[in-house]
This record gives structure tokens, C-alpha cells and sequence, in this order.
């Protein structure tokens, strides 16, 4: 059944159509690779590829990944980006400031997908660019690139929604597939998290097993998770100290830093994986010359709360510079994907509840109002229909309890009807309500803060 294309009847005509239709084969592989550019403008458009052109794409990708070394070496120019987190409008700014993707070296530190709702278009258009220019085009694995990560936030949910469970499989396969580190300049280790006390020279990254998910010890853990100590000079009771804030791996310090730069001849660590106030960070634990613990993160105002600057390092002939922006607009997408009209049933539902409560009460003209068998039969539809919902919460039980009890004081007496209103749930605020912040780092400090919680690793799903 041919489906036919919708009429140009916004009510707002100044916001442009999605595309209704994903791009065909043919219109995405004009030759053995996919168009990165079509791909790029359809998806800021918020269009979609079918799911056999978007599981060769991850096919393709993994098998180039998985022929990379676990310790990639590269030399300048070149770009390095942290986290994106699914937020493609700004992953689109990077690529616009770091350079053109066909003739600039990128870098990428890893978590690129969970916490934005559009972590499927950024690691597409990844591994697009990756297939494309393969020796220009590298990937780090960050720690949230498993399954245990992508379960608890929002990746799993987003491929269910827009694909399945097979597609979403086809993604971990490939993210087991991810190199951990890489050597910049033969000075820089660069990593998604940091430093662990089971590395001591690079040949233990080297020679390490990295095709499985991650365990929640040993180095490839650590690579992903570890975070140096949050001091200028790098003073810690022990050389390697247990991480409470992320429920694995360690904090080190500028013991363990030094030691290790010094072995391998190296001069800095540069590493992602925590969320920046001007989306970077230096410390400077090896004396004033030069930072020996670089910070990056890509991801400007991150979670939509964050009001945070997002940065990328550029290297050329030997010199690091750091560029920073800010956030760019994207399209409003409602919690867990949820669509307007599953969104919109409560307080339909509310609304509703209300109206009955007025036409049941008593009317101050009238001193009886009769309720028959067929009103109480359709209270209980109600009430069933309520509760076979997908919705669930506390607006949902309050109404399925007034449901209730309303159809027992029909039950009990259908002649004379006395209803007390009880609390009904109140509408959810505004999504467009938020606090009044002045001061952009009190907003940083303030979501840090409520954030805290999701930072730490769960012990289990």
C-alpha cells in the first residue's frame, strides 16, 4: 500500500516539513559508501534511513574498527573532540569548527551517545565518515559505549523507538570493536577516563584484550572510568584511591601521573569523560610549563541544563590551541520519546474526571440525580481503560483510586448520589518553565549537583 504524501498545511508554515519518507538506498549509497553530506543535512532535518541501510552502515564500521589496533599512533594536525552525548546540532558545529571532515585528522574520546535524543544521527554519521575516510576519521570507546550503560539512559530506548532490538544489538557489537587509546605526537596518551594501577607502560594497553563488554575492574574499566583528584596539585592520600563518585575504577593523582609520564617518556594525558564548565580543564601537576592532565569535553550545555561551553583541541606542527562554543538550537523532543498524544492523557484524563465530578454532584436546584447501571458500567470501562494504560505514575494511580471510588458509592446507593471531590493530581508544569539563574556557573554548579546520581556506575540493571 503506496503511502501519499502529506499536504503542506502547517499551521505554522515558517517551520520547515521533516522529510516523510527515509532516504532509499540508492539515494544514500550513490556508490559503495553512504553520502555523508545527504546524511548529514537529513538528519538535522530529523530524517530517518531504513534499518537495512542503517545495519550495513554499522556493518561496515565494525569491521573497520575491529582492524584498528587497540593502541592507535597518530601525529598532528589533527582535532580532538570529547563527549557529544547524542547532541547531533552540536556535533554538526564541530565538524563546521574543526575542520572538514575529508581533508582534517579527527580524534574522537568516545561517549557518543546516551543523555541527548539524537545519539543514533551522531555515531551514523560517525561511522559514515569513518567509512569514508577511514584514515582520517578515529574513535576512542568511552564508558558509555556498553550495554549496561546504554540500558540504563536513554541509546536502547532511542533504537527501540526509532529501529528495534536488532539494531541495537548491531551497535554493541560494534562498540566492543572500539580502540581504547591512542599516542599523539608520541607525547600525548590520549583516553576517555584516565589513568589505573594496572598500567605501567603502554604495552599494557597495547596488548590488552578489548572485544567484550567492560568489567567494573581492571584496566579497560579504568581506562573508561578513572578521574584524576579534583585539586591543583595533585595531592592524594594514596597513589590510586577508590572512585565513590563513580562506584568503580580509582582517582589518581599527581604521584601516579608523574610516574607514569616519566616511564613512558611522555608529556600529558589528554582525556573526556567528566562535564567542564568552559568544556575544558588543565592541571598542571608537573610542574608550570605544561598541563599534565588535559580535560575535554564537546558537549555544550549538556543535558539541556548544564549551561556549559563545549571545546576541541587542535594540534598543528606541535601546537595545541583550544577552540570553544556554545550550544546550538535543536528540535524539542519530549521524555522517553514519548509522542504528543501519550503525552497529553493525563491531564485529557484529568480534565475528564473533573467534568464528572461536577455532573454527579448534587446540583443546588435538585435533590436527587439518578446513576444507572449503564453509568456505572462505564465508569468501570473508564477506570479499566486507565489502567491498562502504558502511562504510569502517581497521576494515574490518584485517578484509577477516584475511579474506584466512585463506582463503590454508585454500587452502594444509585439512587441518591453525594461525590466529595478529593485531591485531584495537579497538571504537570510548563516544559518551558525553569528556574531563574543568573550566574551561568551557579547553573553549572546547581546541575552538577542534581546530576550527581547519574555519574556513578550502577552495581547491576
Amino acid at each position: 500500500m503506496a503511502f501519499q504524501i502529506p499536504l503542506i498545511d502547517r499551521p505554522i508554515s515558517e517551520i520547515p516539513l521533516p522529510p516523510y519518507f527515509p532516504l532509499t538506498h540508492d539515494e544514500l549509497f550513490k556508490s559503495d559508501k553512504p553520502d555523508w553530506k545527504l546524511l548529514t543535512s537529513h538528519f538535522a532535518s530529523e530524517g530517518r534511513i531504513l534499518k537495512q541501510d542503517t545495519l550495513h552502515i554499522i556493518s561496515i564500521a565494525t569491521q573497520l574498527l575491529k582492524s584498528e589496533p587497540t593502541l592507535i599512533i597518530l601525529q598532528d594536525p589533527i582535532t580532538v573532540v570529547g563527549d557529544i552525548h547524542g547532541q547531533y546540532y552540536d556535533f554538526l558545529e564541530i565538524l563546521n569548527l574543526g575542520g572538514n571532515p575529508e581533508n582534517t585528522q579527527y580524534l574522537f574520546l568516545g561517549d557518543y551517545v546516551d543523555r541527548g535524543a539524537f545519539s543514533i544521527e551522531v555515531i551514523l554519521l560517525l561511522y559514515s565518515l569513518k567509512i569514508n575516510y577511514p584514515s582520517l576519521i578515529f574513535m576512542l570507546r568511552g564508558n558509555h559505549e556498553c550495554r549496561q550503560m546504554t540500558s540504563l539512559f536513554n541509546f536502547r530506548s532511542e533504537c527501540l523507538y526509532k529501529y528495534d532490538l536488532d539494531v541495537y544489538d548491531a551497535f554493541m557489537d560494534s562498540f566492543d570493536c572500539l580502540p581504547m587509546a591512542c599516542v599523539l605526537n608520541n607525547n600525548f596518551l590520549a583516553v576517555h577516563g584516565g589513568l589505573s594501577p594496572e598500567l605501567h607502560s603502554l604495552d599494557d594497553i597495547k596488548y590488552m584484550r578489548r572485544f567484550f563488554e567492560p568489567g567494573r575492574e581492571g584496566l579497560q574499566c579504568d581506562l573508561l572510568w578513572s578521574d584524576p583528584v579534583d585539586s591543583s596539585d595533585g595531592r592524594l592520600s594514596q597513589v590510586f584511591k577508590n572512585n565513590e563518585v563513580r562506584g568503580c575504577s580509582f582517582f589518581f593523582g599527581g604521584e601516579a601521573t608523574r610516574k607514569f609520564l616519566k616511564d613512558n617518556n611522555l608529556i600529558a594525558v589528554i582525556r573526556a569523560h567528566e562535564a567542564q564548565k568552559d568544556g575544558f580543564k588543565m592541571l598542571y601537576w608537573n610542574g608550570p610549563n605544561f598541563p599534565s592532565i588535559i580535560t575535554i569535553f564537546s558537549a555544550p550545555n549538556y543535558c539541556d541544563c548544564y549551561k556549559n561551553k563545549g571545546a576541541m583541541i587542535r594540534f598543528d606542527d606541535g601546537v595545541l590551541n583550544i577552540e570553544q562554543y556554545n550550544h546550538s538550537k535543536h528540535p524539542h523532543v519530549l521524555p522517553n520519546f514519548m509522542d504528543v498524544f501519550k503525552w497529553s492523557v493525563p491531564f485529557v484524563i484529568e480534565k475528564i474526571v473533573q467534568m464528572m465530578c461536577v455532573i454527579l454532584k448534587k446540583d443546588q436546584n435538585s435533590s436527587k440525580i439518578i446513576v444507572d447501571d449503564s453509568c456505572i458500567r462505564r465508569i468501570c470501562e473508564l477506570e479499566q481503560g486507565v489502567m491498562s494504560s502504558e502511562l504510569k505514575g502517581d497521576t494515574i494511580e490518584k485517578i484509577v483510586f477516584f475511579l474506584r471510588k466512585l463506582r463503590e458509592s454508585k454500587i452502594k446507593s444509585v439512587s441518591e448520589v453525594t461525590i466529595n471531590e478529593i485531591n485531584l493530581p495537579k497538571p504537570r508544569k510548563s516544559l518551558t518553565e525553569a528556574p531563574v539563574i543568573t550566574d551561568d556557573n551557579e547553573s553549572f554548579i546547581n546541575a552538577k549537583i542534581n546530576d550527581w546520581i547519574n555519574e556513578k556506575r550502577p552495581s547491576s540493571l
